[in-house]
């Protein structure tokens, strides 16, 4: 039995033609440890109970008030065009005294700013009403209601 130590005609380099994996090998334990250490972080999570989708029809009372906000930041009392912010809280003014105080709700369209129905709001606020709410179309395939 014979070991073969160096090339067979020992006055010439040969070229190696085998790949060397050792940098690999190296390369892929490294990042099995780094993989084994942080998939246990990303799998915890804290437990929280998410809030589910309800659809509640809504209930026109007639002493309800229902305001319009177009795109444009036109305001609308139930269907009446209002000049100003400063018409609208007037109008506020006086059903904020009613016994019971009406709900007000705002109708705000989807391409308009925030800022215009952000200004309702705190015209309502400053008027003292009470209730306020944001009428909205119901999502996508949630036609159905949850009992």
């Amino acid at each position: 039995m014979g070991m073969s130590v160096g090339p067979a005609d020992s006055g010439e380099d040969s070229v190696v033609s085998e790949i060397n994996t050792t940098p690999l090998v190296d390369v892929m334990l490294v990042l099995l440890i780094i993989f084994l250490l942080t998939i246990p972080a990303a799998i915890q999570t804290i437990p929280v109970k998410l809030p589910e989708e309800s659809n509640v029809v809504t209930v026109t009372k007639p002493e309800n008030v229902t305001i319009g906000v177009d795109p444009d930041g036109n305001i609308y009392w139930n269907a009446a065009q209002l000049p100003d912010y400063n018409a609208l809280f007037e109008r506020m003014k006086e059903v904020a005294v009613l016994v019971p105080q009406p709900e007000i709700h705002i109708r705000g369209d989807k391409e308009g700013r925030y800022e215009f129905v952000g200004k309702v709001v705190v015209t309502c606020q400053r008027a003292g009403i009470l209730k306020i709410g944001f009428i909205t179309e119901p999502p996508a395939g949630a036609l159905s209601v949850k009992r």
